[in-house]
């Protein structure tokens, strides 16, 4: 009762104490749109993300110990720095201009009594390079390139914006954007078609959710149409789907405009279609007039069910207590099984390809198959993580241990990372 009572002192006490307000203040400004927004757009988008919401202009009449974040307007930044310059006080932000040799104060994390040296600093009319008390980072020392979002290596950017480099920025923040852990089909086929869409949503307007909510009446069409027996049909608007569950995730993060709703709308229809597909899919076959030799259709139906649902099981309990990172970002075997796993899209070039040469019905048995090879090799890697953490006492992702500044890197990585700027 005591220990309950103290508690809630003192979370009286702590409430009535002020938080004390991050304010942000830019310096310089480009027109130039990214993506459909200048920088100091973008920027006040992710620090919205972040619950920053106080931009100043004037920076006289702030409190004297005031933590202020200083931005040049001028640079486009990746999200996952400015991001640690919001949590990280007492920091300058340097970086390497390649074109001219030099290095740049882009960002400032300081108190208000250190703005006018910071601003000097920024601005290159400073007779010193630091601050005291006020730690200089750069690209380079900042430990966050390894995105378990994106579930990819890649080392932060931070880049001038100018007209004759729009076309360079554009392309570079849209491979930022894009996962580097993923199958075969959304890894090498569809990235340059899908920032061309992307563009034509930013032009015309189209937000995720938009994208999202076609993708979802193409589930639903390419199900009834599997239904029937209208297999090459269906698998049109199937792959039309998949192609567009690529947009708008990428369509989201270029233009940050993601959403808590949009984010698990589009995660839960992901996860629930491909099992019901594969069934409608097997009720087609009698309409179609094929039938599965060997098995009946219920035992097909059981396998792919279980079998997914094992595979999806053993990812999420990787997930939440082994690692902490998805299971494919483990070791490099790991990332390569993902390209061929038995999720929707690999299964799809199966029913596909078997479509193509008249025989549907072979298709539902190989994606059974390879459903149940593709859990069986999931619960194989995660006993093997059971057994390293059992050991070495934690288990730890190859994303990690990457040389980045390696001449002559390892195939693995030159197909899972961003190679660096």
């Amino acid at each position: 009762m005591v220990i309950i009572l103290l508690n809630f002192q003192f979370q009286i006490i702590r409430d009535r104490i002020p938080s004390m307000t991050l304010y942000v203040h830019f310096i310089n400004d480009s027109p130039v749109k990214i993506w459909g927004l200048t920088s100091r757009q973008r920027i006040l988008r992710v620090l919205r993300s972040a619950g920053v919401t106080d931009i100043v202009d004037d920076l006289t009449g702030l409190p004297d110990n005031g933590p202020v974040l200083l931005l040049r307007g001028d640079y486009l930044f990746d999200d996952r720095v400015i991001q640690y310059l919001v949590k990280t006080p007492d920091v300058l932000l340097r970086i390497s201009q390649a074109s001219t040799s030099t290095d740049t104060i882009v960002a400032a994390h300081v108190t208000t009594r250190q703005t006018p040296e910071a601003i000097d600093l920024i601005e290159g009319t400073a007779t010193v390079d630091t601050l005291p008390g006020v730690k200089t980072e750069t690209l380079e020392t900042l430990s966050i390139s390894f995105q378990q979002r994106l579930l990819k290596f890649e080392p932060p950017f931070v880049l001038p914006i100018m007209p004759e480099t729009k076309r360079f920025l554009e392309r570079r923040l849209f491979d930022w954007s894009y996962k580097g852990v993923t199958d075969l089909i959304t890894k090498w086929v569809w990235p340059r078609p899908a920032q061309w869409v992307v563009g034509q949503c930013v032009r015309f307007g189209l937000r995720p959710n938009h994208v999202t909510i076609i993708g979802l009446v193409l589930v639903i069409l390419a199900g009834v149409l599997f239904f029937h027996g209208r297999y090459g049909w269906g698998l049109l608007a199937g792959w039309l789907m998949t192609f567009l569950d690529t947009v708008d995730g990428k369509l989201a993060r270029v233009t940050v405009t993601s959403s808590k709703f949009g984010h698990y709308f589009d995660h839960l229809i992901d996860l629930i279609h491909p099992p019901i597909w594969y069934i409608l899919w097997g009720l087609g076959l009698g309409v179609s007039g094929f039938e599965i030799i060997g098995l009946s259709i219920d035992a097909v139906f059981w396998l792919i069910v279980i079998g997914y649902a094992v595979g999806r099981l053993v990812e999420g309990f990787f997930l939440a207590w082994l690692g902490k990172f998805g299971i494919f970002c483990w070791r490099p075997i790991d990332s390569y099984f993902r390209l061929i796993t038995a999720r929707r899209n690999p299964c799809l070039i199966l029913l596909t390809a078997c479509t193509l040469i008249g025989q549907p019905d072979a298709g539902l048995l190989l994606v059974a198959t390879w459903t149940v090879v593709s859990s069986i090799f999931l619960l194989g890697r995660l006993l093997m993580a059971l057994i390293s953490k059992q050991t070495a006492g934690s288990v730890r992702s190859w994303f990690l241990d990457i040389d980045q500044n390696k001449q002559k890197q390892p195939l693995a990585v030159r197909l899972f990372r961003h190679k660096k700027n």
